[in-house]
C-alpha cells in the first residue's frame, strides 16, 4: 500500500497516480525478488529528517530509507519504505524526468535495500542489479549510477543547467 502525506501537495503531487505507482512497485518486487508485502510511505522532507536521525542517527532528510523486516516474518511483509517526495522533486528536475520516474528509481532503489543489499558495503552486487533492473523495468537512470559516477553519466536524463538571471 502506498499512503502519500502531503500538507501543501504541488500539482505534480495531486497528479501521481497510486494505483500507477502499485503497480509499478508489484513489478519492481517481483523483479528483484522480494517476496512479502511492502508499504510505502511518501512524505515531507521534514518527517524524512526525523525519520533519518530517529533510526539512523543522521539528522538531515534524504530522498529513500528502507526498514526491513526481520526474516523469520518477511515472508509476510518484506519491510517499509519512506521517500521524501520534496527530494525526489528536486531529483527529477535536476535529472530532467517526471516526478513518477523518480519515484519509481527511489522505488526500486529501496526495494534493493529491503531484499538485503547495501552498495555502502558490498563489492558493485547492488549497483549492477540497479542497472539491470533499470533497463527491465524501463527507468531513465538508476540511483547509484548517477550518484556515484555523476561525471559519467551516459543517460539522456542529464542534470538541467540553471539558467543565470539577468
Amino acid at each position: 500500500m502506498i499512503t502519500i502525506e502531503a500538507p501543501n501537495p504541488s500539482p505534480a503531487v495531486t497528479a501521481l497516480s497510486k494505483s500507477g505507482l502499485t503497480r509499478f512497485l508489484n513489478r519492481a518486487r517481483e523483479a528483484v525478488g522480494v517476496t512479502g508485502e511492502v508499504e510505502v510511505l511518501l512524505t515531507t522532507d521534514a518527517e524524512m529528517k526525523r525519520l533519518n536521525r530517529t533510526f539512523r542517527s543522521k539528522n538531515k532528510a534524504t530522498d529513500v530509507l528502507s526498514f526491513p523486516t526481520p526474516h523469520e516474518i518477511a515472508h509476510e511483509h518484506a519491510g517499509d519504505l519512506a521517500i521524501s517526495l520534496d527530494t525526489a522533486a528536486r531529483q527529477a528536475d535536476a535529472y530532467g524526468h517526471t516526478l513518477r520516474d523518480e519515484l519509481r528509481i527511489l522505488l526500486l532503489h529501496g526495494l534493493l535495500h529491503l531484499h538485503g543489499l547495501d552498495h555502502e558495503t558490498d563489492d558493485g552486487q547492488m549497483a549492477a542489479l540497479e542497472t539491470e533492473l533499470r533497463t527491465e523495468l524501463h527507468l531513465p537512470v538508476t540511483l547509484i549510477d548517477r550518484v556515484s559516477k555523476p561525471a559519467s553519466r551516459k543517460s539522456k536524463a542529464k542534470p538541467r543547467k540553471k539558467k543565470a538571471k539577468p
